[in-house]
């Protein structure tokens, strides 16, 4: 959902190196962690579905304030996991970089940006279910909320490193870089509701492909003693 719509060489040479650096440490750690604990069968083909859709609805880019659009990075990190969600916010801003969706030397803050959303929404949503929360609101939330966590990470981006070429003196980028976060919060909302539906139609159907399987065997032993 949070994405940074600014063109090339809109950030100092300082700034692309630390968000290259982060994202780079970021994604080593996620193909480390891959490489040590392996991913079940069906979380790969999950990842390609995510990476898919997550790709198809990026394209769709609504000309408002530098641009707003849905990601689906919520979905994709509560289904693919927070390491292959990572990986998918990379695969999907590298091709739409090749599209012009998308400065190339930004792939490293907007991978940032993005795999934050996945892992903040995976985490979020196993804790709301850990605490007996329904599918629908606690995948709503959760997306919400990694959502929230990737438009405040681009706000916070953007204002640190400032922008080539800008008149506007820090005060006053941070101020216009906050509306362009509270309209990202709106979509986010919205997104947050889509991805709570699509999750709990999952649920609904086959659980083990939220991680349900476990719960649903439980809840089924607990109505067969009582």
């Amino acid at each position: 959902m949070a994405h940074i719509h600014l063109g090339e060489g809109s950030f100092p040479l300082w700034a692309l190196a630390l968000w290259t650096t982060l994202a780079v440490g970021l994604v080593g750690t996620v193909v480390y962690r891959v490489r040590k604990g392996g991913i079940e069968t069906h979380q790969i083909a999950l990842a390609g579905i995510g990476a898919a859709a997550s790709f198809a609805i990026f394209q769709l880019n609504i000309p408002v304030w530098g641009g707003i659009h849905m990601n689906l990075t919520g979905l994709v990190g509560i289904l693919a996991g927070p390491l292959l969600g990572a990986l998918i916010a990379l695969v999907v801003n590298i091709f739409s970089a090749a599209l012009g969706h998308g400065a190339v030397g930004l792939l490293g803050a907007n991978t940032l940006v993005n795999a934050s959303e996945a892992i903040v929404a995976y985490y979020a949503f196993k804790t709301l279910v850990g605490q007996d929360w329904d599918i629908f609101p606690a995948s709503a939330s959760a997306a919400t909320l990694g959502l929230t966590a990737g438009a405040f990470l681009m706000g916070a981006i953007i204002v640190v490193s400032g922008v080539n070429g800008s008149a506007l003196p820090r005060s006053d980028l941070t101020i216009a870089v906050a509306g362009l976060v509270g309209l990202n919060l709106g979509v986010a909302v919205i997104e947050g509701m889509l991805t709570g539906f699509i999750v709990q139609f999952l649920a609904s159907v086959r659980p083990d492909l939220v991680g349900l399987g476990d719960r649903e065997t439980c809840e089924k032993s607990a109505g067969v003693t009582a």
